[in-house]
C-alpha cells in the first residue's frame, strides 16, 4: 500500500499551498489487486506467484522461526522474557483453543493442527501492517516499501477454511464411521420435517466453511480499507490540511488492527477449527 508514502507526505507538507499535492481522485481497492511476478498455470488454475503468495511464504518461514526461538531453544539456564512468552502462547494454544474445542483423546492429535493454525494467521496478519519491499510498484528498478494483508485475499482465507473443512469431515468419518457421522447431521425431530431439516442441515456445514473464510477475510479488509480511506481523503478532496484529522483517525485504526483485531481473528480462527473438528469426533446427536 501507498498510504505510508502518503502519510509522510501530507504530514510534511501541512505548511503548504492544499493545491500543492492535490490529485483529485484515489483509489484504494487497487492495493489489493494482485499482479503476478511468475505466471504459472496448470490448465485451469492459476498457480502464479504474486505478492499474496510471497506474504504466506514469509509469514510460513516466519511462523517456524518464531517457534522455534521461543520454545525450542534455550539461552541459559534461567527462564527469560523470550522463554515465558513462548510458554504464554503455548498455554493459550492448549487451554484457550485446543481444551475448549477437542475431546479429550484427540487433543494430541489435532493441538499441533490448531496452534500452528493461530500462530500463522497471527503472523501473517501482523505481516500486513509492517512496511515491506514486497510491493508491485517499483522504483529505479526496486520494489517499494508497501503493506498488503495476504489474509484480506478471499483466496487465501477460504484455503485455510477448506482445511479445516476436509479435517472435520475426515475425522468425522474416521470416528464414526460414514453411516454414523452423516446420521448425527439429522436432529431428533418428527419424520415430517426430515426433508426440510436434513437440506438446511447439509447447508449449515457449508456454511460454516463460507463463515469462516469471510470473517478473517472481511475484518482484514475492512481494517485495510477504512485506513487507506482516511489518508485518501486527503487526495480525493485536494486538501492537505485534513491530514490534522485523517492522519490521527488513520493512526487510531492502525493501532486498533494491530494491538486488538490481528490477535482476536487469530484466535477466533483457530478456536472454531477446534471447535468444529472436535463435534465432528464426538457429534451430539
Amino acid at each position: 500500500m501507498r498510504w505510508l508514502a502518503g502519510l509522510g507526505t501530507a504530514t510534511l507538507a501541512l505548511a503548504l499551498p492544499a493545491a500543492a499535492l492535490a490529485k483529485g481522485e484515489f483509489h484504494p481497492e487497487e492495493e489489493f489487486e494482485l499482479h503476478p511476478w511468475v505466471s504459472m498455470h496448470l490448465g485451469p488454475l492459476d498457480l502464479s506467484i504474486n505478492k499474496a503468495v510471497a506474504y504466506l511464504l514469509l509469514g510460513a518461514l516466519l511462523t517456524c522461526l518464531l517457534g522455534i526461538v521461543l520454545m525450542r531453544v534455550r539461552i541459559g539456564g534461567a527462564v527469560g522474557r523470550r522463554q515465558t512468552l513462548g510458554e504464554q502462547i503455548y498455554e493459550v494454544a492448549q487451554v484457550q483453543v485446543a481444551e475448549q474445542g477437542l475431546p479429550s483423546k484427540s487433543i494430541g492429535r489435532w493441538f499441533p493442527y490448531v496452534a500452528s493454525l493461530m500462530l500463522f494467521i497471527w503472523v501473517v496478519n501482523m505481516l500486513g501492517f509492517i512496511p515491506l519491499p514486497l510491493s508491485d510498484e517499483k522504483w529505479h528498478g526496486l520494489p517499494t516499501l508497501g503493506i498488503y494483508a495476504a489474509t484480506a485475499s478471499i483466496s487465501v482465507t477460504l484455503a485455510l477454511a477448506l482445511m479445516t473443512f476436509v479435517f472435520t469431515h475426515y475425522e468425522g468419518i474416521r470416528n464414526n464411521g460414514p453411516i454414523g457421522y452423516f446420521k448425527s447431521w439429522i436432529p431428533d425431530v418428527p419424520k415430517v420435517m426430515l426433508p426440510l431439516i436434513v437440506p438446511l442441515e447439509i447447508l449449515g456445514q457449508f456454511m460454516r466453511l463460507i463463515s469462516l473464510s469471510v470473517r478473517l477475510f472481511a475484518n482484514m479488509l475492512a481494517g485495510h480499507m477504512l485506513i487507506l480511506t482516511f489518508i485518501g481523503l486527503i487526495f480525493v478532496l485536494e486538501n492537505v490540511f485534513l491530514a490534522i484529522i485523517a492522519v490521527p483517525a488513520a493512526t487510531a485504526f492502525y493501532l486498533f488492527e494491530v494491538v486488538i483485531v490481528v490477535t482476536i481473528q487469530a484466535f477466533i480462527f483457530a478456536a472454531l477449527s477446534a471447535i468444529y473438528i472436535g463435534s465432528a469426533i464426538e457429534p451430539e446427536h
